[in-house]
């Protein structure tokens, strides 16, 4: 690994000592969630956000904490502070923990917590934010719970995959022509000024930039709606942005795909960005205080 230390149940210990069990539920059938958690100039972004929708997704799947959201978030820190990380992330993950392989789960067993923190250089963020991106617009293959940060990702992975084999960097997708979401980020639309993305329902991850994103538009006074649009209405937008923890507010400029158009790179998405650079600022100060 790129960094030394990595987290290991509630301990910060030297990397490539982690026992790895071949029946730890993870492993067998993507049973677990995890958190991704960005760092600007030393500090956790949104931290209290982020776990606060890690116990969600841990009462969600029946899995047990084996400690509070503070110890979490204080494990964080820890990461950072031990790996030198000025700009980059961290992840972390929980699965339901080690039994014989059997698709019955039981409750309350001993969950196993790992991580890890790394470099990120924020180059590339920026570039596709001044630039834009590519985008690969495909049917939503996943399963209905998509508002649980789990493990399971193949159906994320594979869509990405196909973006990627299209020079696209996202893939956006839809179910039966309706936009649900990216493979690793929420899509937006503006038009006439009005901005619109798909509600926080069980067909989407409720994304913490998209959270964020939702405050700093009522903020600036643009008008929003939490509203299931079509690919239709996605080809007709005049802006379109994804927002995700390590790509922020993205403008999109060209879809590919089951449909295809050209974007211009807008004012609302312009604002939004600055709005966003913003508020990590504002972050950064209050943590230092």
């Amino acid at each position: 690994m790129e960094n030394s230390y990595v987290l290991y149940h509630d301990q910060i210990i030297k990397s490539g000592t982690i026992p790895v069990d071949p029946e730890d539920r993870g492993y067998l059938f993507g049973d677990g969630i995890y958190e991704v958690v960005f760092v600007y100039d030393r500090k956790p972004f949104a931290i209290n956000e982020h776990f606060e929708r890690f116990l969600q997704s841990a009462n969600k799947l029946e899995l047990a904490m084996p400690y509070d959201v503070s110890t979490f978030k204080q494990l964080t820190e820890e990461l950072i502070t031990k790996n030198n990380i000025v700009n980059g992330m961290v992840y972390v993950q929980m699965t339901r923990g080690v039994a014989p392989r059997n698709h019955l789960y039981e409750r309350n067993m001993q969950s196993v917590v790992t991580g890890f923190a790394k470099s990120v250089s924020l180059d590339s963020i920026e570039k596709s934010q001044s630039q834009g991106i590519q985008t690969y617009l495909t049917e939503d293959i996943r399963w209905l719970r998509c508002d649980i940060k789990s493990l399971n990702l193949l159906g994320n992975v594979m869509v990405k995959r196909r973006a990627a084999d299209f020079d696209c960097q996202e893939a956006i997708q839809h179910r039966d022509g309706t936009v649900t979401e990216g493979s690793s980020s929420n899509v937006f639309i503006v038009k006439d000024g009005k901005l619109k993305t798909h509600p926080a329902t069980n067909l989407i991850l409720n994304g913490i930039t998209r959270q964020v994103v939702l405050k700093l538009a009522e903020k600036i006074q643009v008008p929003v709606t939490e509203e299931a649009f079509s690919a239709e209405e996605l080809l007709e937008a005049d802006e379109v942005f994804i927002t995700s923890t390590t790509m922020e507010v993205t403008p999109v400029v060209k879809l590919k795909g089951d449909q295809e158009q050209t974007y211009k790179i807008g004012p609302v998405t312009k604002e939004l960005q600055k709005q966003f650079k913003h508020q990590i600022q504002l972050n950064s100060s209050a943590m230092k205080s």
